[in-house]
């Protein structure tokens, strides 16, 4: 379909229907105008983008993809361990209006980002361009390469709503993005979402230079919450579980807090190290591989080896694992007890979960701050703040817990509908405009839109 005749699908009610599942009813007019104006950008500046001798203006067929973000909701620093983990796309996401070309050259250009071009004659690692998105679409091109699928080039313009630094995963958006875009255009589109997040997952680490796991991507890339066992790395389990807050009339939202990334590598890297330890401790590489009896039988030796916050963090990650099934079986309970009241009770129980993910996580895991800097506890004083308002305002109703990596950033929430916008208020007199950021569980990941 031309871009003209896309622009003109903008206002049909399967359109309509598409952006409605995608961002929910409120967001329709919105989703319009950012998708028009990514469309009527790449016709009419795309000549000026890049030197116009090496640039044809696109007049053929375009062609719409979406990544989503993501929400961790249970698991916290288990997955580099081999753990559990639930998580969820959401509905911000990244958008790119994509038109194939019939060389091997890459034209990316994404609001607020430096315009990107890649050669893909070339597939091999590049020392200088690790960090960048360069070596994201050339690790991705070069790994569709290796599993069979030659790729060539496409034009693209692109936007994302996913918060940069918010821990809902941007890159990961990106990433996937990206593979989904070589997956439709160059190999029918077969690939399923877990290969996806590992052909995005491998150029990161092997092109990009950053050492990541699998959860962002598979979650960005499957749509819907996702139980995820990283039990076999090389195959992960990977279970659909439908889940909607707002059919039991909860918001579910996230707080940033605004706190400094900057200097946190250390205590990031400390985490899975620490964990590791103590399964060296039995000669083994991660804690998937030895259970809770063992590590409490020698507590005593593993304290004088590793020390006591290794020792904590290996609990946490032992009782995050088994609170993943728990959890995972609880929404499906949910999901599948009919009645209102029974569903909210269902509902209730998961919320008893997430707080208990959240107070392991402060208490165990002891991610929500950085002890390198004890004056900054935006994350402990957002979930004080929040576990007051749920106490004065909801009788206790509701729940929250840190979110994604921790040390600074953003918490989640639970808490009912109504008073959304009273808590608004409260944090964002704490943390500033902007500070709450509503979330919706989208069934759609990474996919190609048909208009």
């Amino acid at each position: 379909m031309t871009g003209k005749e896309l622009l003109v699908r903008l206002d049909s009610g399967i359109v309509a229907e598409i952006f409605t599942k995608l961002y929910g009813k409120a967001a329709l007019e919105p989703a319009r105008q950012r998708y028009a104006g990514l469309i009527e950008e790449i016709l009419r500046d795309t000549g000026d983008w890049f030197p116009r001798n090496e640039f044809p203006e696109v007049h053929g067929d375009l062609r719409i993809f979406t990544a989503a973000g993501r929400t961790e909701l249970g698991g916290n620093h288990t997955d580099h361990n081999l753990g559990k983990v639930l998580a969820a796309s959401i509905q911000l996401d990244a958008v790119a209006a994509v038109a194939p070309r019939q060389d091997k050259k890459i034209f990316f250009r994404s609001t607020a980002y430096p315009d990107v071009i890649v050669d893909l004659s070339d597939l091999s690692i590049h020392e200088n361009e690790k960090g960048t998105t360069e070596a994201l679409v050339r690790g991705i091109a070069a790994e569709f390469t290796a599993r069979g699928t030659p790729v060539g080039g496409f034009t693209a313009n692109a936007a994302s709503t996913v918060l940069p630094g918010s821990g809902l995963s941007s890159s990961a958006a990106v990433e996937v993005l990206f593979a989904r875009i070589f997956d439709c255009l160059y190999g029918k589109g077969k690939r399923s979402a877990l290969e996806i997040a590992q052909i995005g997952q491998k150029a990161e680490n092997l092109y990009f230079g950053k050492p990541c796991g699998l959860m962002d991507q598979t979650a960005c890339a499957s749509g819907g919450a996702v139980a995820i066992d990283f039990g076999n790395p090389k195959k992960p389990g990977v279970s659909q579980i439908d889940f909607d807050p707002a059919s039991v009339g909860y918001a579910l939202c996230m707080v940033d807090t605004k706190g400094s990334h900057a200097d946190l590598t250390p205590d990031y890297a400390a985490v899975p190290s620490e964990m590791k330890a103590v399964a060296g401790f039995f000669g083994k590489s991660v804690l998937r591989e030895i259970d809770v009896e063992m590590v409490n039988a020698r507590a005593q030796e593993i304290r004088k080896i590793a020390g006591d916050r290794a020792l904590l963090r290996a609990f946490h990650f032992f009782s995050e694992n088994r609170r993943v099934d728990v959890m995972q079986k609880t929404l499906e309970r949910m999901r599948d007890t009919p009645g209102p009241e029974a569903k909210k009770a269902a509902f209730g129980d998961f919320l008893n979960l997430v707080n208990q993910s959240g107070d392991s996580s402060w208490e165990m895991l002891q991610n929500t701050y950085s002890t390198h800097n004890p004056s900054q506890q935006g994350i402990p004083l957002a979930l004080a703040l929040t576990k007051i308002f749920l106490d004065k305002r909801c009788g206790g109703a509701g729940a929250c817990r840190v979110h994604g990596g921790g040390f600074a950033g953003a918490i989640q929430v639970y808490l009912p509908a109504d008073v959304l916008g009273e808590f608004q208020k409260q944090m964002e007199a704490h943390f500033g405009a902007g500070t709450v950021t509503v979330l919706m569980i989208r069934p759609v990941g990474a996919a190609e839109l048909f208009f």
